[in-house]
C-alpha cells in the first residue's frame, strides 16, 4: 500500500480534503465539490466501516484506527491518476479522531502514513450547522472541543485550509472561489 500511496502523489495534480468534526456538512460539500468540478469524490470510510461494525452488533475501539487508516488510504488510491479528488475527509481526520476517542492511542504506522499522504489544501468545517443524530454520530455535547482539535492537528501538520462558516451555499461559494485560486496558481 504504501508503495500505491507514493505513486498516487505522482500521478495527481490536485488533493482536496474536506475536514471537521461531526455533523457540520463535510459530505455534502465534498459531493457538490466533486459535481461542480467533475472531479473524483472519495467517501469517509471511517462511516463506511463504523456502519459495518454498528450491523455487526459491534463498537469502535482503538484497535480499529489502523484499519479504517488503511481503508481510507485504499479509496484515495483507488481513485489515483484522476487529475483532480475531492475526499470526505482524510487520515488526518482518522488520527484526530483517535486522539479524541483513545488520547492513549500511538502509532508509528499512522504516523508514517500521515507523513507520506499530503493533500494540497484542506477545507475545516465549522460548528455553526446543526448537529444530527444518525446512529452513528455521539458527540453532539463537545463540537466545540473536537472543532478544535481539527483545526490543532492542521496547524500541527502546517497544512493549508481555509475555515469554511454559514450556510450550505456560503461555504460551497466560499470553497470554489478557494480551488479556483489553488487552480490558478498551478
Amino acid at each position: 500500500m504504501e508503495k500505491n500511496l507514493e505513486e498516487q502523489s505522482k500521478n495527481r495534480r490536485y488533493r482536496i480534503i474536506v475536514f471537521g468534526p461531526e455533523s457540520t456538512g463535510k459530505t455534502t460539500l465534498a459531493k457538490q465539490l466533486a459535481a461542480h468540478y467533475k472531479a473524483t469524490y472519495v467517501p469517509e470510510y471511517a462511516r463506511i466501516y463504523a456502519e459495518e461494525k454498528q450491523r455487526k452488533g459491534e463498537q469502535l475501539t482503538a484497535e480499529d484506527v489502523i484499519p479504517i487508516a488503511k481503508g481510507q488510504l485504499r479509496l484515495e488510491c483507488q481513485a489515483a491518476g484522476n487529475s483532480m479528488l475531492i475526499c470526505d475527509t482524510d487520515i488526518l481526520e482518522t488520527l484526530t479522531y483517535a486522539r479524541i476517542y483513545y488520547p492513549e492511542f500511538k502509532s508509528e504506522t499512522l504516523q508514517k502514513y500521515v507523513a507520506k499522504n499530503k493533500a494540497d489544501f484542506y477545507f475545516l468545517t465549522y460548528i455553526d450547522t446543526p448537529w444530527e443524530s444518525d446512529g452513528i454520530r455521539d458527540l453532539p455535547h463537545q463540537r466545540e472541543e473536537a472543532f478544535l482539535q481539527f483545526q490543532q492537528t492542521l496547524k500541527t501538520y502546517n497544512q493549508p485550509y481555509v475555515l469554511l462558516k454559514g450556510d450550505k451555499e456560503t461555504r460551497f461559494k466560499t470553497a470554489i472561489t478557494e480551488i479556483d485560486k489553488l487552480l490558478e496558481v498551478h
